[in-house]
């Protein structure tokens, strides 16, 4: 905290005031000088000191709304500040420290508190609004509260309170459906019901079990046997899709190995993984997200569960480049397998590159590759090799990316890089 002169402008006019008085009553042998310039000298004296040994018990705590910010949002802070002191104080200043990362006008002035010996504490709440500039976790405060004497004259800032963590969290983008019509790559439109007789009387229940939707609960089984029975009747496909972050340190800056928020390429691709992945669960996909290598970056997400979604969300929040498998490892991976949907998000994409993976977009039924830095003709050259597939750099709208990967009736090798 900076030290501040502990005078105001009024305490610093009577101090010098006081001084020239003290020169003049000597020049003119004025005593009646003399006793103003000891009078102004007192009062100062008298507004430092009963500032300083006048018992205040200040009190802070901070709220955020929303408490998970998105990047790009804007959060309203609100400080509530509840004083008691033995003195009243007049007006005064206050400013919240605020983080790099964290950008609004955090500070105002400090309104009159009155005496708290009779009738309590008295509360104050200071608001605010900031804007999200930066992912990650960031830390709020402390308060630093300038009161002042009742006559004006002094003043004495301090530190107050603790400080409060916010954390801002990736974009999370509303993407159109992966194609025009959802069951095409094997979305909810794709589910099969197989059904034993007419009528609900027919249906087999079965206990509940761990993992079973709430929407299959037999509720006149469940009624009758006291215990939660699910819907046999139904035997679902479980559509799967699969969204890969590429976080390989040799493919992003150094920002983005050290901190999160820092590198502009790095971020676009975390918003494209964490939107991507929102809007396949949202089509009903049960979608896996991990890394080139393989290692899950979160629960898989199953169809429909937006709130796990949220989940996963936050604990992007603090992610950051790592690693130092190669794309070559992903199609290995694939290279016995086949899937749904392969959403695989990298950076610094080279025509090298998509040759090691030539091979994996037989393995998906709708593969979509999405650069924030392709380099050369890695774009033509991945849609020749069956990947649909886009540059989405810093500061270009993701939307339109997907909506050219994302079209059900472009042969693979048509698609082009909007960038």
């Amino acid at each position: 905290m900076r030290r501040a002169w502990p005078l105001t402008a009024r305490g610093t006019a009577a101090a010098i005031l006081a001084l020239a008085l003290f020169i003049a009553s000597a020049q003119l042998g004025s005593v009646q000088l003399l006793g103003f310039g000891v009078f102004l000298l007192a009062l100062v004296a008298v507004s430092l000191i009963a500032l300083h040994i006048t018992r205040r018990d200040v009190r802070v705590s901070r709220t955020t709304s929303p408490g998970v910010a998105a990047t790009g949002s804007t959060m309203r802070v609100t400080v509530h500040v509840s004083v008691r002191t033995a003195l009243p104080t007049t007006p005064g200043t206050w400013q919240d420290s605020v983080p790099e990362g964290l950008e609004g006008r955090s500070d105002g002035r400090f309104p009159a508190v009155g005496s708290g010996l009779r009738g309590g504490d008295r509360a104050v709440d200071l608001v605010y609004d900031l804007q999200a500039n930066r992912r990650g976790v960031h830390w709020l405060g402390p308060l630093e509260l300038t009161i002042r004497d009742p006559f004006g004259i002094a003043r004495h800032p301090a530190e107050i309170g603790e400080t409060t963590r916010v954390i801002v969290t990736p974009e999370c983008v509303d993407l159109p459906p992966l194609t025009a019509f959802a069951g095409a790559t094997g979305g909810v439109l794709q589910a099969t019901t197989t059904r034993l007789g007419q009528g609900t009387d027919n249906l087999v229940a079965r206990p509940y079990e761990p993992g079973d939707a709430m929407r299959r609960i037999h509720w006149r089984a469940t009624a009758h046997r006291d215990t939660l029975m699910v819907r046999q009747e139904e035997q679902e496909s479980t559509p799967e899709a699969t969204v890969v972050l590429d976080r390989a340190t040799a493919r992003w800056s150094q920002d983005a190995v050290a901190e999160p928020g820092r590198d502009a390429q790095f971020e676009a691709a975390v918003d494209a993984c964490v939107s991507a992945a929102n809007a396949l669960v949202r089509d009903g996909y049960t979608v896996q997200v991990t890394d080139v290598d393989g290692t899950p970056l979160s629960e898989p997400l199953p169809g429909g569960e937006q709130a796990a979604v949220t989940t996963m969300v936050a604990r992007f929040a603090t992610l950051t480049a790592h690693g130092a498998a190669d794309l070559g490892t992903i199609a290995r991976l694939w290279s016995g397998s086949t899937t749904g949907p392969l959403v695989l998000i990298t950076g610094g994409l080279t025509p090298a590159d998509v040759d090691t993976m030539a091979a994996l977009p037989s393995h998906s039924v709708h593969p979509v590759l999405l650069a924030t830095h392709p380099q050369g003709d890695a774009i033509e050259r991945a849609t020749a090799t069956g990947w649909f597939a886009a540059s989405i750099a810093p500061g270009a709208d993701l939307r339109d990316a997907w909506m050219q990967v994302s079209r059900a009736d472009l042969s693979p090798g048509a698609a082009r890089g909007l960038f």
